[in-house]
């Protein structure tokens, strides 16, 4: 009597040798509750949703099986890796985008997604992970996360803001965050330029009057 692989079909003389036997389709098996594998094969669903709109008949062994596999979770890890900002969004821009599967972990296609995501996201958004961020920096360094900008080191804020920890939501509606643009030198200012342009937020603001009031409002009630 021998035992067989259900994935390689590979045979085994003992029981123990099949149980501890690890193939390739067997370990992607066993992955694929890790968080990168989930974002990879959603990443696949949303692939083949918006290009064949076929998402729907693909089951996580269609997955495993694909030839695509390794680059879609490596995408999905590269997501985790990096904290990208709503995956979902990501996925369906480079899909949208044409944007060859070899280059989404490009950190170029990040930055240019980046750029255009967080001029669209709601203010709720934006505002929620911009304090989510101030809580983490007051549970390291013991200042009220209110001050964050105040206190913060500054050219690890700016390099908050061109990660999209920090929104332009919150740098221009609250006193901190104009007292932090006022304190910036020149180098910075032009780090953190294409992602808080004033050109474009001011016509945003007048855009969405009632959210600028909202996201000021929210700001001055938490102090900063």
């Amino acid at each position: 009597m021998t035992y067989q692989c259900q994935y390689c079909k590979k045979d085994f003389i003992r029981e123990n040798s099949l149980a501890v036997h690890v193939c390739e389709q067997k370990k992607r098996r066993q992955d694929q509750h890790e968080r990168g594998v989930q974002l990879g094969f959603q990443a696949y669903l949303k692939f083949y949703e918006v290009t064949q709109g076929s998402a729907k008949l693909k089951t996580f062994d269609d997955f495993a099986d694909s030839s695509y596999y390794r680059a879609f979770t490596k995408f999905g890890r590269y997501c985790v890796d990096i904290r990208a900002i709503n995956p979902a969004r990501f996925t369906e821009w480079v899909v949208k985008q044409n944007k060859k599967l070899d280059y989404w972990c490009k950190d170029s296609i990040y930055t240019e997604y980046l750029l255009w995501y967080l001029k669209l996201e709601s203010v709720s958004d934006a505002l929620a992970r911009s304090i989510e961020n101030s809580i983490d920096w007051e549970e390291k360094n013991g200042h009220a996360s209110k001050d964050y900008l105040r206190y913060g080191n500054t050219n690890i804020l700016c390099h908050a803001i061109t990660t999209g920890k920090i929104s332009p939501w919150v740098i221009y509606n609250c006193d901190s965050g104009r007292e932090f643009l006022n304190g910036l030198d020149e180098k910075q200012i032009e780090m953190i330029w294409p992602y808080i342009d004033a050109d474009i937020w001011q016509q945003k603001f007048k855009d969405y009057m009632a959210d600028q009031e909202y996201a000021k409002d929210i700001l001055e009630k938490a102090g900063w």
